[in-house]
This record gives C-alpha cells, structure tokens and sequence, in this order.
C-alpha cells in the first residue's frame, strides 16, 4: 500500500495571498484541520493548520508574559509572536518547510515520517505537483479496510495454535520457550513463567488476533528475574468483557 492508495483528492488547498478569514470558513466547511498552502502556479509553498489560529489577539488568547520574560526570550521569538496573532494573510502564518511525500511512497514510509516529524498531515506530490494528501483520519480508513477485508481462514483448534506460534516466532519479545499454549473449542489458555508483565499483554493480544479466538485464559505467573516473587495470574478474559 502506497500513497496514491489512501490519500485524499482533488486537494483542497488555499492560495498563498488569502486571508485567514478565508482560510477559517474553509476548513470549518469541509471539516478539516489544515490546509496546503499554494503560490500562483498551483506549486506547494507551505501549509496552514488549526494550530496557527490558537493565540490570536481576536480571541484574547495571544501570549501574555512579564516583561522579565519576555526579556529573557529575545526580540526575535516575540516579533514572531506578534506576527501570529495579528497577521491577515495565510502567507503570514503558514509553516514553509512542508515535509512532503512521492505519489509512490509506501505507507509505512508516510506513517514514520508522521511520527518522526509529530505531524498530522502529509502532502504528496507527484514530481513537483501536488496531488493529494494523506492525513492520520486516511490511514485509519486504510485501517478499516484492510481489517474489513480480511479473508477468512480456517478456524480449527490446531490451526489457531500452529498460526499462535508462528506469530510468536517472529516476535523478539516473545517467551516462546517459557510458556504453554493450549486450544480448545477456540478457547486460548496460556501458562507457563513471564519475566515481565508487559509480556502478559501482548500475548493475550497475539492470541486475540487469531481468527476464530473465542476467548484468552490467561494462566501465566509472572516471576522477578532474581527476587523469587512472583504474581498470581489474572482473570479470564472473554470478548463480551474487552
């Protein structure tokens, strides 16, 4: 799955010599939170997004500080400042520096940077033009999809556990050689020794993911590496109780 797959188009994006009014009433009417911000030519040149309208001197929520402060900031950081919160142009207040992304970008490679760079939105360019955007709502769509989509497979007790265990071949975290699996009529039940209680979660959530789980006993005792304490196995959990 790549870019082009789950990204939103036509683009709604705004012109660089817009007002904020405008840049206001077209995010509020196509209930979005930011917006790309183009130059004359169509060409990306920034992006505009809720965030730039949150101290604005209209809602008497710009920066107030002691002159003290304010003194110890610098000129620089409050001349910006004040730009923010009185500016009338998009061009004014948008973020220039736009991390972008190819049509052809995989997924995986446009979720990293939105981690990485703590961003919401990614536009996605082909070549230098920009044609669509990716935001976190258009991955969870992506998210739907596939989950909705998936194609049954057999559910009988020994294939839930040969494709349990395989899952937890491929995991590095997993305790394979300090547990026990058993299944039963689509009833998960683990036992057996974990050296951390985190391991306790993240196998129930393996085994919940195994098409045809009907429920997870959790019989597992968690035991301190070196201490000889230990903790008593919780209670079962069923899919009418997560």
């Amino acid at each position: 799955m790549n870019a082009a797959d789950v990204m939103a188009q036509p683009v709604i994006s705004i012109p660089q010599d817009a007002s904020i009014l405008e840049a206001i009433r077209l995010m509020l009417q196509h209930k979005i939170s930011g917006l790309p911000v183009v130059d004359a030519t169509g060409r990306l040149v920034g992006i505009v997004t809720e965030g730039d309208f949150l101290r604005r001197i209209e809602t008497g929520t710009q920066h107030r500080r002691p002159r003290w402060i304010e003194f110890l900031i610098g000129p620089g950081r409050l001349a910006s400042e004040y730009v923010q919160s009185r500016a009338r142009k998009v061009e004014e207040i948008m973020t220039p520096e736009v991390r972008t992304v190819q049509q052809d970008a995989s997924l995986e490679d446009v979720v990293r940077l939105m981690e990485r760079r703590r961003v919401k939105r990614v536009p996605v360019l082909r070549g230098q033009d920009l044609v669509g955007i990716v935001t976190r709502a258009n991955v969870m769509r992506a998210l739907a999809g596939a989950i909705k989509g998936a194609q049954p497979v057999s559910t009988d007790d020994a294939a839930i556990r040969d494709r349990l265990l395989a899952e937890l071949e491929k995991q590095s975290w997993a305790p394979t050689g300090a547990i026990d699996i058993a299944v039963s009529d689509g009833v998960v039940t683990l036992s057996g020794v974990i050296t951390d209680d985190r391991e306790r979660q993240a196998l129930r959530v393996a085994a919940e993911n195994i098409q045809g789980v009907r429920k997870v006993e959790d019989q597992l005792a968690w035991l301190v590496p070196g201490s000889g304490m230990g903790g008593e196995p919780p209670l079962v959990i069923g899919p009418a109780e997560r």
